[in-house]
């Protein structure tokens, strides 16, 4: 058991050196994305299934409240929260509109739209970011295994190249801290 644990551990480590040197890049343009927005009052919109669900959520509890810094909330919706919308969608237009539904009632030109997909085909997540994109907002994808069908139709696909689901999530969830940290730093300076 000793060694599996040990295992996993390296395994984690290696997604987590790969995001560093693969994954900076783009993380920091999400950065600078998510800044123009938000600094121009414009705000996020944000979807998973299952896990996924539960990162959105964090990602927007963490910038309406805060992170690390006492600044003011940020305009931030977790498309996964309301169970009366997801369940009066998927009753009355299927499951894979539980977020088009919600996009096309809530987003507005240049607002930002973030998928989060460990496989990258979450049809219901797919969906949503083309009506995003036909509506004129910017969309991000938090993708796993090789990016899916997602990462061909979002401005910004990042993707943690991995095909273990645990791994991708802990990769997710270290991409959404770094993405929080900087965002506050970079809307409020560097002020704790």
């Amino acid at each position: 058991m000793i060694e599996e644990i040990k295992s996993q551990i390296r395994s984690h480590q290696k997604v987590m050196e790969s995001i560093g040197q693969e994954l900076s890049p783009k993380i920091a343009a999400v950065v600078e994305l998510l800044a123009d927005a938000l600094g121009n009052g414009k705000k996020l919109l944000v979807m998973g299934n299952g896990g996924s669900a539960a990162d959105a959520q964090h990602l927007v509890a963490e910038l309406v409240g805060r992170f690390k810094m006492e600044r003011r909330g940020l305009p931030a919706i977790a498309l996964t929260t309301d169970t009366s919308i997801l369940t009066a969608i998927g009753n009355d237009y299927g499951f894979e509109n539980i977020f088009s539904r919600q996009i096309e009632a809530l987003a507005r030109p240049g607002d930002v739209v973030v998928g989060i997909s460990t496989s990258g085909t979450s049809k219901n997540v797919y969906k949503a970011l083309l009506v995003a994109d036909e509506l004129g907002c910017r969309t991000i994808g938090l993708l796993g295994r090789d990016g899916g069908t997602i990462t061909e139709i979002v401005d910004v696909p990042i993707t943690v190249p991995c095909d273990d689901t645990p791994r991708v999530q802990e990769g997710h969830i270290t991409i959404i801290h770094i993405l929080c940290d900087l965002l506050e730093k970079r809307l409020f300076g560097e002020r704790r």
